[in-house]
């Protein structure tokens, strides 16, 4: 085999055999062809090599020259891995004028068409950062600067939020200022979800091309679902907090709004997963289960559903709306989300299997594998412990009520199985933030938004907790749930501080090239 390189004015011949490896400088004369050797008609096999990846970096821009094998603590790098994830820490919404794509996959491009090589595409343009650097320091950042950087992200902020509320509602043992704490974070919570409402729509009004840059983005793709999550816990604390205190009108405007809230979740958890598998590659190795995000709207139709059930009865008004159909739904409904989850979160122990745990700002998002069966054991525990009041006795075809009992059976035995699953994806949970809690550990993990995955996730576990309590009537699951609670408020409280620090700081809502 031979290979040629010319440089300059000179070229180097490089000849292998079975034998031997040389390399021959042979200067060429200005304008000359070098001479042309005849390969050999018979070549052994070469000696063992490295094994290489066949890798077009035509067809694949987001790959990487890949390297040996993996060590260490976390998953390899993208560097290591062959692949390039944007760091959403880093990352600044879509500016008027940006391009499409993301601006690490631009500038790697880039170089590569430029002829720059690709010994180390996760660098960017310093030029371009320098550039940027330059623009912004003749003038200062102001609020629209500021807004222009929200992302969806920021409502898992709401999410958690409206998540404390539910569980602070869902304690058995209950108290005037109990509910009064409760009545505060839910307008709390109705309060911020404005606010991210108004900030998100300034954002895609002020930066052209924004909106959809965040429906192509790898990161910001996957929290599209986060307002419609939000939405969905705010209905259901105004069916805990709300219809007991008012008139059925409430109750039955629920209603209407729980099977909108039913069909549009169904419909856009279909057409955001047929959006990113259309346009996003997602490596294995950047795998979490944050990928479950987009069917998280249907994982809340069960609380809901029972919820509204639930208000219904407490309010005496069962007769005004149709509690059959919206159990059923519910059921139909939530098993979906369950089953595209629970598939999703079999991928992700794959993930760890081959990859090892997620690099530091994924970390947080493992605690997401902890919603699935934590909401669906919450929602069919509490319909199986409202059945009796508004089942008939008949229901089908049986009698004296055997059909609700069996389906109460049914619910309690597979509402502590999924119990038991949230339980062990919590340990899991936790056990990956060790090296961040050791302390002689010098890792420390960055704030972001996603932190408020420590929170909202965990409120459908204290909740399955609550809700197998007043089904078996077990005063230590009551407790346990009691003290649960304390610990989430109390995670929020930190987190919330955090957030309100980091803005202060300028380390959120801040033009990323200003700082660099």
């Amino acid at each position: 085999m031979v290979q040629a390189w010319r440089s300059g004015s000179s070229t180097a011949r490089v000849t292998t055999t079975t034998d031997s490896t040389t390399t021959t400088p042979s200067p060429v004369a200005s304008g000359s062809e070098p001479p042309v050797h005849p390969l050999p008609r018979s070549i052994s096999a070469p000696e063992p090599q490295q094994p290489q990846r066949n890798v077009s970096y035509l067809s694949r821009p987001t790959l990487a020259p890949p390297l040996h094998s993996y060590c260490g603590y976390e998953s390899p790098s993208e560097l290591e891995d062959g692949y390039i994830t944007p760091d959403p820490t880093n990352h600044r919404p879509g500016l008027p004028g940006a391009s499409s794509g993301p601006s690490w996959l631009n500038s790697s491009t880039s170089r590569r068409q430029n002829g720059g090589g690709n010994s180390s595409p996760m660098k960017a343009s310093m030029d371009d950062i320098l550039n940027k650097g330059r623009n912004l320091s003749k003038r200062k950042v102001s609020l629209r600067d500021r807004i222009t950087c929200y992302q969806w992200t920021w409502f898992t902020m709401t999410m958690a939020t409206g998540g404390v509320a539910n569980i602070l509602y869902s304690i058995p043992y209950r108290s005037q200022w109990l509910t009064g704490v409760g009545l505060f974070f839910f307008f709390l919570n109705l309060v911020l979800f404005t606010i991210n409402c108004i900030c998100i729509t300034l954002r895609f009004l002020w930066s052209a091309g924004s909106f959809l840059h965040s429906l192509n983005d790898q990161t910001e793709s996957l929290f599209v679902s986060s307002i419609i999550v939000s939405a969905g816990t705010i209905l259901i604390t105004i069916c805990q907090y709300g219809i007991p205190n008012t008139g059925p009108w409430l109750l039955k405007a629920m209603e209407i709004i729980y099977w909108i809230y039913l069909s549009f979740s169904f419909t856009i958890s279909a057409c955001l997963y047929l959006l990113l598998w259309s346009t996003t590659v997602f490596p294995i190795h950047t795998m979490t289960p944050v990928w479950v995000f987009p069917a998280y709207p249907l994982l809340l139709t069960a609380p809901y559903g029972a919820n509204l059930i639930a208000a219904s009865i407490k309010s005496g008004h069962t007769d005004k709306i149709n509690p059959i159909s919206i159990a059923l739904a519910s059921v139909a409904v939530q098993g979906t989300g369950f089953l595209i989850s629970f598939m999703i979160c079999a991928a992700f122990l794959y993930r760890l299997m081959t990859q090892k745990l997620p690099r530091d700002y994924q970390r947080p998002g493992v605690f997401i594998s902890i919603g699935p069966g934590a909401f669906t054991a919450a929602g069919l525990v509490q319909l199986a412990n409202s059945a009796p009041d508004f089942l008939p006795a008949d229901f089908l075809g049986t009698q004296g009520g055997v059909a609700f009992s069996i389906l109460r059976i049914l619910a309690y035995m597979a509402g502590i199985w999924l119990w038991g699953l949230s339980c062990w994806f919590f340990l899991v949970s936790v056990g990956s933030l060790w090296k961040y809690l050791r302390p002689e550990g010098k890792s420390k993990l960055q704030f972001q938004m996603t932190w408020f995955s420590f929170v909202f996730p965990n409120t459908a576990l204290v909740a399955a907790t609550e809700q197998l309590g007043k089904a078996f009537e077990s005063d230590g699951l009551k407790i346990f749930g009691c003290v649960l609670t304390g610990c989430i408020i109390l995670v929020w409280i930190v987190v919330f501080w955090r957030m309100v620090e980091c803005i202060w700081r300028r380390e959120l809502l801040w033009p990323k090239e200003a700082e660099d």
